[in-house]
């Protein structure tokens, strides 16, 4: 279990090298998936493909259609990567920096503890000041295991 000052830590190298990365739609795979449009910008056949990988070339027909339906194991796509002189590289890009997510998931796990005394303070026409609520998500992102922001949906 990691502690939350860790955790953060890591969300942090994390993020930044998100950001180096750029924007997750940027690296949208191709329609009929990368192989089959690396081989036909580099001009190269099924058969030509095959003969470099070491295998039949129907296999590649079966993988390039593999692909497309997102159903290609990543072994065959480190080996076709380096059949076609390219490097495969595997990634899990958030949509938005892990840091703003995890943050989210605080002020979610804040207004669940929170719920009671605004409903107590509603009834007496108060409200809980915004600095106080930031407050809180800061206390929670300081003390709370991350671990518990995800018990919930």
């Amino acid at each position: 279990m990691k502690s939350p000052r860790l955790a953060a830590h890591s969300r942090a190298r994390l993020d930044e090298r998100f950001k180096a990365i750029g924007p997750s739609a940027s690296y949208a795979q191709p329609v009929r998936g990368w192989v089959k449009a690396i081989r036909e910008a580099l001009g190269m056949s099924t058969a030509q493909l095959a003969k470099r990988a070491g295998i039949r070339q129907p296999s590649i027909v079966a993988l390039e259609q593999s692909e497309a339906k997102g159903t290609i194991e990543i072994a065959t796509l480190r080996r076709i990567a380096d059949a076609l002189d390219c490097k495969f590289v595997y990634a899990l890009v958030p949509n938005k920096p892990l840091d703003q997510t995890i943050r989210e998931r605080a002020r979610l796990f804040a207004r669940r503890r929170s719920e009671p005394i605004e409903h107590s303070m509603a009834l007496e026409d108060q409200k809980v000041p915004r600095k106080e609520t930031e407050a809180l998500i800061d206390e929670i992102l300081r003390e709370t295991n991350p671990r518990r922001l995800w018990d919930e949906p």
